[in-house]
């Protein structure tokens, strides 16, 4: 009965939250855009290593501050006129400073006892401030890492979710780390992202999903996120002339992102120039930024970078909502059927043939030769596979006109024939059953390139 109770009590959530959405997804990034300005918090295990990447197996023991105040940290954003702040609660090392039910390598077994999520949340809310969390997927602590990766890792981290966004009110949105990226090696399909996607909707359907790892994908398209994010540290920028997509962009005010011990004595980055070269012109770019800000080892910020966000604040004010932005339609969240399955395709232009087309790089391309006057290009299944989407992303914009067809019992059936400009072209349909795909480009400006082909089989 205890059982069953349960099953009917979890339904009772599920529907709840799924019922509860009010906002679409276009009301949602034009919210998030709006906020323009925020504070990221790196404060986790790292902090008492003086090491972003500290020993995965380091005693809680060490988590210790003497002075903790997130009160602190709240009035510091507000001093910056910031509107939000985002917390790591979990971070490469898989030290969880909440109150989990789901590992002992928690705060709650170091010598602090204290929930500092619930500190978080709660101080920043009493200063008007909007929450989000900051959560990641490898977890060296845990060995959730590549090539290790077991169905009890899948579920704690769905677990570890799941704790976040029942326990701690309302989050604006879920900055997820160490997932799909060069030094994390953990893909969409080790820990299925449609599934997490799905699970953080059900739980909060008006939380945003942000993925910091998706610089590989095309600044034109929308896939494995709902908001376009760009680390800066890293290299990675948003275009401030052309970029009309929802965008993050995130930078620490000191070297690194968690606190090292020459901070204090050390400046931090110039007032004047995080305002003039980084907030106003991402907000005019559509782009919100988020300022890492690193608590110290007794839990409070230093002196020099509280200054430093005061100044800001004398320096800038939200001056109200960012213009409307384009609809970018839903996100592509689903496992690629295409990848790294049999291609084939029309003569190819030299070394550029038509596996280049399905390898799962963008900076890839099939290139058709200049004398195929109808390109075309396809993908074997191996197998009849169901399937609902296929995105194309060209090198550059080419193509304008085309057409898809599959494959059913030996006979090719058309889907759909467009036209179709963008760079990036997501194709969604009635779901087909087939064992291979194929598209004709039936006009073009000049010689075509592809970067990917993608095929999907979204839930719908």
């Amino acid at each position: 009965m205890k059982r069953i109770s349960l099953a009917l009590f979890s339904l009772v959530i599920f529907i709840a939250a799924a019922s509860a959405q009010t906002k679409t997804l276009s009301e949602l990034q034009q919210n998030f855009v709006d906020l323009k300005f925020g504070m990221f918090i790196h404060y986790n295990m790292p902090t008492y290593n003086d090491a972003d990447w500290p020993d995965p197996d380091a005693s809680p023991t060490l988590f210790n501050p003497k002075k903790l105040n997130p009160a602190q940290w709240a009035k510091a954003a507000k001093s910056a006129n910031m509107t939000y702040g985002c917390l790591t609660t979990k971070h490469h090392s898989g030290f969880c400073i909440w109150d989990t039910k789901t590992t002992d390598y928690n705060v709650m077994n170091s010598p602090l006892k204290r929930d500092v999520v619930r500190e978080f949340v709660d101080a920043f809310r009493a200063n008007g401030l909007k929450v989000m969390l900051y959560y990641s997927i490898l977890d060296t602590h845990h060995r959730l890492c590549p090539n290790s990766i077991t169905p009890k890792h899948f579920e704690m981290v769905k677990a570890q979710i799941t704790e976040l966004l029942t326990n701690y009110g309302k989050v604006e949105a879920l900055i997820i780390d160490g997932w799909d990226a060069p030094w994390s090696r953990i893909s969409y399909d080790d820990i299925n992202f449609e599934d997490i996607y799905h699970l953080v909707k059900s739980l909060q359907p008006d939380c945003v999903i942000m993925d910091l790892n998706g610089a590989k994908y095309p600044a034109e398209g929308l896939y494995y996120t709902d908001i376009k994010t760009y680390e800066m540290g890293a290299g990675q920028r948003v275009s401030k002339e052309t970029n009309r997509m929802p965008a993050l962009a995130c930078l620490p005010i000191n070297s690194a992102w968690f606190w090292k011990t020459d901070f204090p004595t050390t400046p931090v980055k110039d007032p004047a120039k995080l305002v003039n070269e980084d907030i106003i012109p991402l907000n005019k770019a559509d782009c919100n930024f988020i300022l890492n800000v690193a608590p110290n080892r007794d839990g409070l910020i230093d002196d020099n970078a509280l200054a430093a966000l005061k100044q800001i604040g004398e320096l800038w004010k939200n001056d109200g909502p960012a213009p409307k932005l384009a609809p970018t339609g839903e996100p592509i969240i689903s496992s690629n059927l295409a990848k790294h399955k049999v291609s084939n395709s029309s003569w190819s232009e030299d070394m550029d043939i038509m596996d280049f087309a399905n390898d799962d790089d963008f900076t890839t391309n099939w290139t058709s030769n200049a004398k195929v006057e109808k390109p075309w290009y396809e993908i074997d299944f191996g197998h009849d596979t169901d399937f609902n989407t296929v995105t194309i992303t060209e090198q550059k914009s080419n193509i304008s006109n085309y057409h898809l067809e599959y494959m059913q019992n030996g006979v090719w059936k058309p889907i759909l024939t467009t036209e179709n400009t963008n760079r990036v072209k997501v194709n969604r349909f009635a779901k087909v059953y087939g064992n291979k795909v194929r598209v004709w480009i039936d006009k073009a400006d000049h010689q075509i390139s592809i970067a990917e082909f993608g095929v999907y089989n979204e839930r719908r």
